[in-house]
C-alpha cells in the first residue's frame, strides 16, 4: 500500500514584524463566506521546510520529552518529523479581512509562506471529557490559552 496522491494549497501563511495570518488563494476567498462568528479555526498546513519525512522516519524516538519515556513512537509525539509533512494547528482568530481573503491571527507555529492545506472551524463538541493521555505529560495544560505561558523549552529535548 504505497498510494501517491495530489495535495492543493488553498494559501499560504503570512507573517510580517509580529503579524501573523492566512492569506487565501483568490479562488478560496468565497469559502470564508459566515466565517466570521468562529474565533477559533484548525489549520492543516504543509510542513515543507521539514526535510525530514516519508520512509526514512524512525518510528521510535529516543527521549523526546525530558519527563517522558526512554523511547516512544513517533505516533505518540507531536513532532513535525513525520511520514507525510502534515500539521495542524488551533489558532485565535483577531480579524477576517473576509474582502482580501486573510486570516489574522495573534501566532501561528508555521513559518510565512508555508502552504495551507485547509482550514476548518473549531467547535465546541470537539472537546472530549475524559481525555486521558501518560502521567508524563499530565502536567501540561489543560486548555489551549494556557499554553503561551507554559515553560515549554524544560519539556523538550530538542
Amino acid at each position: 500500500m504505497n498510494s501517491k496522491f495530489e495535495i492543493i494549497t488553498i494559501g499560504e501563511v503570512i507573517s510580517k514584524e509580529g503579524v501573523f495570518g492566512i492569506k487565501l488563494s483568490e479562488k478560496y476567498i468565497p469559502a470564508l463566506k459566515n466565517i466570521d462568528g468562529f474565533n477559533y479555526l484548525t489549520v492543516v498546513w504543509w510542513g515543507n521546510l521539514n526535510k525530514t519525512f516519508g520512509d526514512d522516519v524512525a518510528p521510535v524516538i529516543e527521549k523526546p520529552y525530558k519527563k517522558g519515556p526512554d523511547e516512544i513512537g513517533l505516533f505518540a509525539t507531536r513532532s513535525e518529523v513525520r511520514p507525510n509533512p502534515i500539521l495542524l494547528t488551533n489558532i485565535y482568530v483577531l480579524k477576517y479581512d473576509i474582502k482580501e481573503g486573510i486570516i489574522y491571527t495573534a501566532y501561528i507555529d508555521a513559518h510565512a509562506g508555508t502552504p495551507v492545506l485547509d482550514i476548518k472551524p473549531y467547535h465546541k463538541v470537539e472537546r472530549i471529557k475524559n481525555c486521558q493521555v501518560p502521567q508524563w505529560c499530565s502536567h501540561w495544560p489543560e486548555w489551549y490559552e494556557d499554553a503561551g505561558s507554559f515553560d515549554w523549552e524544560n519539556e523538550f529535548n530538542f
